[in-house]
């Protein structure tokens, strides 16, 4: 087992990546189409996005479809990462718009100046994450590491890097044209990982998205490492 580990981790080294950034801070934006308050976070967080070193997520939330606008990209696997964040930062309730750095802290998506206090700190923290490196487009790696007590786990993540603009058309923001960058489309758990370099099968991706890896300590907890194709 200890000469296979070796040869798999020597193997990562040699084969060239598509892409192998490190130390990105990830942003996680909370966000709905048909939350009043949120057209101001997500021009914020769109902004924030062409930030180098920075990985800013939109994840549209559906509970507000009630509202009276079905949210046109929301999913139920969003709002329910966002509920295990709830509980990890022991908040409340979830709620619009927020944003999550790095797993680890919080702040209002209305809140520019705690947001970026807290993307500041995230960089300047000391990391020393494993390698993530993007073979093909069916297949990433994850190289050695420590990994936390439990292991952690590897998340795919595809989102569409355009500025897409939505008219919404009823509901709290009628008339209102809400502007949305990298909205995750897709968000699967590959497995775990628990320190050893592992290899991922990525399934199949559709035309104009962009894939990025998270390795993250179980039940929403720390991010370990981010790395985004093509950055």
């Amino acid at each position: 087992m200890r000469k296979a580990a070796l040869f798999f981790s020597l193997l990562l080294l040699a084969t060239p990546a598509l892409s192998a950034p490190k130390n990105l801070v990830l942003v996680e934006l909370y966000t709905a189409q048909g939350c009043a308050s949120c057209t101001e976070a997500n021009a914020f967080a769109a902004k924030l996005a062409d930030r180098p070193g920075v990985l800013v997520l939109t994840l549209p939330v559906d509970y507000w479809d009630y509202l009276g606008w079905e949210d046109t990209f929301a999913k139920p696997e969003f709002a329910q990462r966002q509920r295990t964040y709830v509980t990890r930062l022991d908040l409340r309730e979830p709620y619009t718009p927020q944003v999550v750095v790095d797993g680890l802290e919080q702040a209002p998506g209305l809140r520019a100046e705690a947001v970026e206090r807290l993307v500041r700190e995230a960089q300047d923290a000391k990391r020393d994450p494993p390698d993530i490196r993007f073979l093909t487009a069916r297949r990433a790696d994850v190289g050695s590491g420590r990994a936390p007590r439990g292991g952690a786990d590897v998340w795919l993540v595809r989102f569409d890097p355009r500025e897409q603009e939505i008219l919404v058309k009823s509901g709290d923001n009628r008339g209102t044209s809400v502007i949305q960058k990298n909205v995750v489309r897709e968000l699967t758990r590959l497995g775990a990982w628990r320190g050893r370099p592992t290899a991922y099968r990525l399934p199949p991706s559709e035309d104009g998205v962009r894939s990025a890896l998270l390795v993250q300590e179980r039940r929403g907890g720390r991010i370990l490492a981010v790395a985004a194709e093509g950055s």
